[in-house]
């Protein structure tokens, strides 16, 4: 892997120094020591620092424990039974970490910066049914007195060879822990440099973490919004905690609901649908409440303003849905349909869509399917895949008439196929609406805020109102409002 050159028209805007050079200059450190534990895939990390020359300095010890009764004996029974874990390579890093700390002495070495290297990854099985996927992580220092950080991140493979896999997983493994060394104080430039000499049809990263003194300061779903936008993978979830989640994880034969919108506030709107859309999804047949999980989604294309992401207005999103205790999704899906598959690769369980009339009509447009050979009914058969239905919420004409399934107007052409759908009972109506709600649309909320009017309170579910005041969420200040009122 030699120097690449990033260009922007004819002007160099960046080397990116090689694989070799990369490993070479951790090597050259000679303050920088540590291990590499590496499980499933081979010692495919640590081979390029044993090949880049005087890694004598950088290398306490590298270690595979292939078996598992033996990697048992080192790092512990999983409960589950299961080695390719978040769990597992916590325990490996952290493992791996007590050892060098207990192992040599900080009077004999003042200035060395402890550090741990693990992964733990299948590649692709011989069948090529599953691709592979695994846990890479490091756990270091910056200064010699100073608590230890942690970049931990799940992967996908994309290639079909398993040796191509290895080879990925290692210039992967030598970008982090130079990224981790010499990057830790941009972690969205450090994200990026992860793909350096790597293609993103070779890997997907769809969950990373930072923790410790140097990322004290980073908002881990301002990362997952990085993945997102650099194309790195197509959707990300984080836990009411704000902490990223795995997706493959937490859907995993699950019952799922899905809410899109833009939530720019969470309105009383977004969250009777919610409730009454969740009542009515319990009631289906082999739904089960512990099994049920429902997914606040947000397309990338709604966080865009002006062609870029304001990231200031998706914490603020991010922020009050949270505190609703609600699990957020961030995708780059435009069309219903690719949410739908999406989920499919993870439950064969019943899964719902709760959306307003306006939603609806917008599926049933022509337009959004011309990319597809089969057209809109491509769309339509992965969208109403098995079981999945939608809970309708209605919505107010210009007119004042009252519109659902039952009078919601689509294209003459889509008519047909609307009643289809409509019949075989794939779209029910929310019966038991709040009608005050009907009244509350969340670009008037928005409005409000920013020009200081008061009312747009009552609106918003309980408790959102006073976050966004002592937050200042979404442009609001009390000056504005002070200058309303007087």
């Amino acid at each position: 892997m030699g120097t690449e050159i990033k260009l922007k028209g004819d002007r160099v805007i960046e080397q990116i120094p090689s694989i070799k050079d990369k490993a070479l200059r951790i090597n050259l450190n000679e303050n920088i020591y540590g291990t590499f534990a590496e499980i499933g895939a081979g010692q495919e990390t640590v081979r390029h620092f044993f090949r880049s020359g005087g890694s004598s300095g950088t290398i306490a010890k590298a270690m595979s424990a292939y078996d598992k009764d033996f990697s048992d004996a080192v790092y512990g029974a999983e409960n589950d039974g299961r080695y390719v874990t978040e769990e597992r390579l916590k325990k490996m890093l952290t493992h791996e970490g007590q050892i060098i700390e207990e192992r040599l002495s900080r009077e004999k070495h003042p200035t060395k910066l402890f550090f741990s290297y693990a992964n733990t990854v299948a590649t692709i099985d011989f069948a090529k049914q599953f691709k592979g996927h695994g846990w890479v992580g490091i756990r270091y220092q910056i200064e010699p007195d100073e608590a230890y950080n942690e970049i931990i991140l799940h992967i996908r493979f994309k290639e079909t060879d398993a040796r191509l896999q290895q080879e990925t997983l290692g210039i992967l493994g030598v970008n982090l822990i130079y990224g981790a060394f010499y990057k830790y104080n941009d972690p969205k430039r450090l994200l990026r440099y992860l793909y350096d000499h790597l293609d993103k049809d070779q890997l997907e990263i769809d969950t990373i973490n930072f923790s410790g003194p140097r990322f004290a300061h980073v908002d881990n779903r301002l990362m997952s919004l990085q993945l997102v936008k650099n194309g790195m993978t197509d959707a990300v979830m984080f836990n009411p905690e704000g902490k990223n989640i795995l997706p493959a994880a937490i859907l995993y034969k699950k019952n799922l609901l899905a809410l899109r919108g833009s939530f720019r506030p969470v309105t009383k709107v977004n969250m009777d649908m919610y409730e009454k859309s969740l009542k009515m999804f319990l009631e289906e047949n082999k739904v089960e409440k512990d099994n049920t999980l429902v997914i606040f989604e947000i397309t990338l294309s709604n966080l865009r303003s002006d062609g870029e992401i304001d990231e200031r207005d998706f914490m603020d999103r991010a922020e009050l849905l949270c505190s609703l205790g609600q699990t957020v999704m961030i995708s780059n899906f435009q069309e219903y349909y690719k949410v739908v598959e999406y989920f499919a690769n993870y439950t064969k369980a019943r899964m719902g869509l709760a959306m307003g009339v306006n939603n609806l009509v917008d599926i049933f447009d022509e337009k959004y399917y011309r990319h597809l050979s089969g057209g809109i009914l491509e769309a339509f058969g992965k969208l109403f895949y098995r079981d999945m239905k939608v809970f309708l919420y209605p919505m107010l004409d210009e007119n004042g008439v009252l519109m659902n399934s039952n009078n919601l107007k689509v294209h003459p052409r889509m008519k047909e196929l609307y009643k289809f759908f409509k019949f075989n009972g794939k779209v029910i109506d929310i019966a038991d609406y709040d009608p005050h709600n009907l009244e509350v649309f969340s670009r008037e909320v928005l409005k409000m805020i920013n020009q200081g009017k008061t009312g747009w309170e009552h609106m918003l579910p309980t408790g959102i109102a006073e976050i966004i005041k002592e937050h200042h969420l979404f442009g609001y200040h009390p000056q504005k409002e002070l200058e309303q009122n007087t």
